[in-house]
Parts: C-alpha cells; sequence; structure tokens
C-alpha cells in the first residue's frame, strides 16, 4: 500500500488533481482510498458525484464514538473509497485536529485494508500547523507531491512544504515524490517549474496543461475520466497516473532560503 499526501497553496487545484488523478488510476484496476484533509469537505466531491459526504467531525459529534465505517466512508468512482475528516465550528478550535482524529478513527474502524493499493491524502493549503502536517509527521504517508504552477506564491507554499518534509523526513520516513504542475499558463511555465523541482533535488514528475474541460466535468460533478474518456485532458491525468505509478524518485527536498527563493522568481530562464 503506497500512501501519498497531495499538498499546495490554497487554490492552487489539489483537490481537483487528486480526484482526476485517482480516477485514472482507479481506470487502471488500483484499489483507491481518498482522505479529505480540508474542512470544506470538498476532496472526493467528483469522484462521489457531487454527494455531500457527512465528514468524520460531524458524524462524532452527531452520534459520538460508537459508529460503523460505513457511516464515514463512501464508495465512488471507480469503487475508489472516500471519507472526509472535516472541521470545527468556524472560529472554533483547530482543522488540523479533524485530521488526526480521523486518521485514527479509520485505523481503528480497519479502513486500512490490505487490498488497497493508493491510499491518498488531501491535505489543506501550506503546512501551516502541526495538524495540518500529520500525515508526514507521524509516517502516514511516505510519499508526498506538491501540486504548484509558475505564480510566485504557488513555488512560495512549495518552498515552505519542503522545508516540512525535510523536518520529518527523519523521524516520520516522508520523501518528496515531484512538483506536479498544474498550469495557470504563465509565461515560461514548465521551465520554471523544471528549474525549481531541480533546485529542490526533486522532479517535476508531469505537467498538467490547462484546459477547460476540468471546468465543464467539474460543473457536472464529475472528473474528467468519467465525464468525457475521450478528452485530450483525460489521456494528460492517465499519463501523470502512471508517472506517479512507476515513480521510483523519492528525495529529502533542499528547499531554498527566503533570499534564494526570491532571486528564482527573479530569473530569466
Amino acid at each position: 500500500m503506497r500512501q501519498i499526501a497531495i499538498y499546495g497553496k490554497g487554490g492552487i487545484g489539489k483537490s481537483t488533481t487528486t480526484q482526476n488523478l485517482t480516477a485514472a488510476l482507479a481506470e487502471m484496476g488500483k484499489k483507491i482510498m481518498i482522505v479529505g484533509c480540508d474542512p470544506k469537505a470538498d476532496s472526493t466531491r467528483l469522484v462521489l458525484g457531487g454527494l455531500a459526504q457527512k465528514t468524520v467531525l460531524d458524524t462524532l459529534r452527531e452520534e459520538g464514538d460508537d459508529i460503523d465505517l460505513d457511516a464515514i466512508l463512501k464508495p465512488g468512482y471507480g469503487g475508489i473509497m472516500c471519507v472526509e475528516s472535516g472541521g470545527p465550528e468556524p472560529g472554533v478550535g483547530c482543522a488540523g485536529r479533524g485530521i488526526i482524529t480521523a486518521i485514527g478513527m479509520l485505523e481503528q474502524l480497519g479502513a486500512y485494508t490490505p487490498d488497497l493499493d493508493y491510499v491518498f491524502y488531501d491535505v489543506l493549503g501550506d503546512v501551516v500547523c502541526g495538524g495540518f502536517a500529520m500525515p508526514m509527521r507521524e509516517g502516514k504517508a511516505q510519499e508526498i507531491y506538491i501540486v504548484a504552477s509558475g505564480e510566485m506564491m504557488a513555488l512560495y507554499a512549495a518552498n515552505n512544504i519542503s522545508k516540512g518534509i525535510m523536518k520529518y523526513a527523519t523521524s516520520g520516513g516522508v520523501r518528496l515524490g515531484g512538483i506536479i504542475c498544474n498550469s495557470r499558463n504563465v509565461d515560461k511555465e514548465i521551465d520554471l517549474l523544471q528549474a525549481f523541482a531541480e533546485e529542490l533535488g526533486s522532479q517535476l514528475i508531469y505537467f498538467v496543461p490547462r484546459d477547460n474541460m476540468v471546468q465543464r466535468a467539474e460543473i457536472h460533478k464529475k472528473s474528467v475520466i468519467e465525464f468525457d474518456p475521450t478528452a485530450n485532458q483525460a489521456d494528460e491525468y492517465r499519463a501523470l497516473a502512471k508517472a506517479i505509478d512507476q515513480n521510483k524518485m523519492f528525495v529529502i527536498p533542499k528547499p531554498m532560503s527566503q533570499e534564494r527563493l526570491m532571486e528564482f522568481g527573479l530569473m530569466d530562464l
């Protein structure tokens, strides 16, 4: 079982990328579970056809600790099992606690079955507190992929996440598997992301081009592969899935200093 966490700047397209990627892996015959680690609980909506998944924290608040696994784990497209950790009421508590509680509950209820090929953790935004770093801190995820673009704030967040990976590389055994570019059509974007990944000692594992097919599929509450399996963008996600499935390059990243990152953003590639 490979346990993978997807990180990146808020709004960069982590959830969209994760759901389209897992749909492609499911099409390849892989057995997958997605653990949504965002309080918005929107990490599995495309896989579930827009179904509002009841979160672990909401279920615990309403029903107490004595719950069945099928109350929080729902099957979606391609047999992908979906769970959302949820979060506290707005303005109260730490959302990172939801991740810790959800993963603990899944372990207790036996969700991590031997037939699983992949578990994906779709994690909120930057590594801003210990709760959100939990998948890497406690060795729940052995592989991290960072979704980024050619925009400076996306690179800033990716560099910070790399600092978190480096911090927990020894205690948690976590490694960076690569950068996934979710393109924003920035000038020289692929060159910038390749240079950025190499600077970290990693790789640009795949460049996902921008295509309105993604938005059209989302309007219909589906992944691209389910909505239009013949679309060019469906083939892009298949290629991303193949790249991750066959990936052998896992590193402890070498994040840049703030000064170097600022210099890097000004480079004429």
